[in-house]
């Protein structure tokens, strides 16, 4: 039981470090940086901003 419960550690604290490894860039609007996610996988390189409230936020006034 302890040997189960000591891999599903391990297994989970990879998971973990797995996540600091993905790409991150730096919203104009709000100049906070956000990580990659899923559903930008595709569309990665046209993200600019980390939220439709940023994006909203630069159509309507300069950030």
């Amino acid at each position: 039981m302890q040997l189960y419960m000591l891999k599903l550690v391990r297994i989970t604290a990879m998971r973990m470090r797995k996540k600091a490894n993905l790409p991150s860039k730096l919203c104009p609007c709000c100049l906070r940086p956000f990580v990659w996610r899923k559903k930008w996988e595709k569309v990665w390189n046209e993200v600019k901003y980390c939220s439709e409230r940023c994006r909203s936020a630069s159509k309507g006034r300069a950030c």
